[in-house]
């Protein structure tokens, strides 16, 4: 008898955690209304959390939006830039705009030459 007694308060003392795991019986509810009850609870909180997130993205809209008409605002109060005037052409001597003639001459034949070559290639009559 004297080793049922320790036995008896170790398997109390471990019982102990175990029951507190258990949910408190409330009078007039089965275990079954118990769960129906929790699910209730899961299911509202679920909902409330969805509603809160509906709200932060339509929140989310309004400022993209509200952003969006700002900048434009801002855009349109801004003072157009001047128009500037196009730069003078650079005064070269006659010796050098008979030399850049020339040679824009030079580029306008050879791309004519080669031009030509394609030309009369894709003309010939096929074999």
């Amino acid at each position: 008898m004297n080793a049922i007694g320790p036995l008896a308060a170790l398997l109390m003392l471990a019982a102990a955690p175990a029951q507190a795991q258990v949910p408190p019986a409330r009078p007039g509810l089965s275990p079954l209304d118990l769960h129906r009850y929790r699910a209730e609870q899961h299911r509202y909180e679920i909902d409330r959390l969805r509603i809160q997130a509906d709200q932060r993205e339509i929140d989310a809209r309004l400022h993209e939006t509200e952003t969006r008409l700002n900048r434009l605002r801002i855009e349109a109060a801004r003072q157009p830039e001047p128009v500037q005037p196009p730069p003078y052409r650079a005064l070269r001597s006659p010796e050098e705009e008979r030399a850049l003639r020339l040679s824009a001459e030079a580029r306008r034949r050879a791309t004519a030459d080669g031009v030509g070559q394609i030309d009369a290639w894709l003309d010939r009559q096929p074999d």
